[in-house]
């Protein structure tokens, strides 16, 4: 789908004629003229007007009539490129690619695409950032398992004549601990998004960019980001505990059955809608962070970008999370065995008692392999959420003209861009 005006290709103008039929001459109103000569040349002597005879100077174009580019001319060879149009009926030329992506409307593998060319081109900053925030927020989050996880006694869980007030206390404990762990996740997140997503914007440039560059870019706009990380967050949240409200409020009136029915729904249903807002508003932080937004603002703005391209933006959102957890898993599940077979307590040591050796060893080298898996895939999911920014901009605003004059491109938008080969 392509919605950017002026994208018409060679010979697809409306018709005015009848039936959309397109017009043609008028057939001669002398009788006589249409008569033929007896005389007539041998055929085989007639050749099409894009093909000069050999030996023979092709003509130069009539009094007034610019040479357009490409289409031939005095001095180009049959079947030579001119100007970006070959000769006859070639196709416009490639769109300018000053950096990781083409000045165009982007296909989805040319997203993808763009999001690991940023990664191989400036990978010393790229990998950088993405290694050090991963570093930390595993460290942060090995400490939260051993310490408050291992250090819950889980086995009242499945103690029959456990109280209500120790199952009570063990929930609160993993309910906490699980919490915390996706917080420490979220701010992680959060650091990643607002640097990369400086380093994506000048890679679409051809421009390279410094980890202590992008962190002067973005830090001003760090806490409205955080801010509106946490309010995303809670909004989701929210959502899906509203659609389960009706059922916990039946199960308390007192029909737990039909009250677990309806609360499971409830969450389905809340769910569905949670997913639907989140996508609409999946854009804000590249708003954010490039466009110097505030919250509303740059949630707003992702709304109106995302409108009509509803299901185009949660396709290649949800392609690039298989892609990541596919990525996460590849890496992870090699050091998952490592990690149980150098524990020797395997999987029993991540919920044993107090923390025992073996549960430390099973963390920590598991926590090595989610370090490298987030390292690769941090820069693929932060570098497709600021490209599919920059592509909706380039369908509805023209972005690419901006793009354009910003990387130095001379008399650029004065022919036709390419064709967009994917959607």
């Amino acid at each position: 789908m392509n919605d950017t005006p002026g994208w018409a290709s060679p010979g697809s103008a409306p018709s005015n004629g009848p039936d959309g039929e397109t017009p043609r001459p008028a057939e001669p109103a002398d009788p006589q003229s249409s008569k033929w000569s007896k005389e007539q040349p041998p055929a085989g002597q007639w050749s099409a007007p894009s093909t000069p005879v050999p030996g023979q100077a092709p003509p130069p174009p009539a009094p007034g009539q610019a040479q357009r580019p490409g289409w031939g001319g005095p001095g180009v060879p049959p079947g030579q490129p001119r100007g970006g149009w070959s000769n006859g009926w070639g196709g416009p030329p490639a769109a300018a690619k000053p950096g990781v992506i083409p000045l165009r409307p982007l296909g989805v593998g040319e997203i993808l695409d763009g999001a690991v060319s940023t990664m191989r081109a400036h990978w010393r900053t790229v990998l950088g950032i993405s290694l050090a925030v991963a570093v930390v927020t595993q460290i942060a989050i090995i400490l939260l398992q051993g310490l408050v996880l291992n250090g819950a006694d889980t086995d009242v869980l499945s103690d029959p004549n456990a109280t209500a007030g120790e199952l009570g206390r063990v929930m609160t404990s993993l309910m906490t601990a699980t919490a915390a762990i996706g917080l420490v996740g979220m701010i992680g997140t959060f650091f990643v998004t607002a640097l990369l997503t400086m380093v994506t914007s000048r890679a679409a440039l051809g421009r390279s960019v410094t980890t202590a560059e992008a962190w002067r870019d973005a830090r001003p706009q760090l806490p409205r980001l955080l801010g509106l990380t946490f309010l995303l967050s809670l909004l989701g949240v929210a959502i899906i505990a509203v659609g389960a409200l009706p059922g916990v409020l039946v199960s308390v009136a007192g029909a737990p059955e039909a009250g677990v029915v309806l609360a499971i729904l409830g969450i389905i249903g809340g769910v569905v809608v949670a997913v639907w807002i989140l996508i609409r508003f999946s854009l804000s932080s590249p708003a954010l962070m490039l466009e110097k937004q505030t919250i509303r603002k740059s949630m707003a703005r992702s709304a109106k970008l995302v409108r009509g391209s509803w299901w185009r933006v949660f396709g290649i959102q949800l392609l690039t999370q298989i892609l990541v957890a596919i990525v996460v898993s590849i890496v992870a599940i090699p050091f998952s065995f490592l990690a149980v077979a150098l524990s020797g307590e395997g999987m029993s040591g991540f919920l044993s008692t107090g923390g025992t050796e073996g549960g430390w060893t099973f963390l920590i080298v598991s926590g090595i392999g989610s370090v490298i898996g987030s390292m690769i895939t941090f820069p693929i999911a932060a570098g497709v959420s600021a490209l599919l920014y920059i592509d909706l901009r380039i369908r509805r605003e023209a972005l690419d003209l901006e793009l354009a004059r910003a990387a130095g491109i001379q008399g650029y938008g004065s022919t036709a861009p390419g064709p967009t080969p994917g959607s």
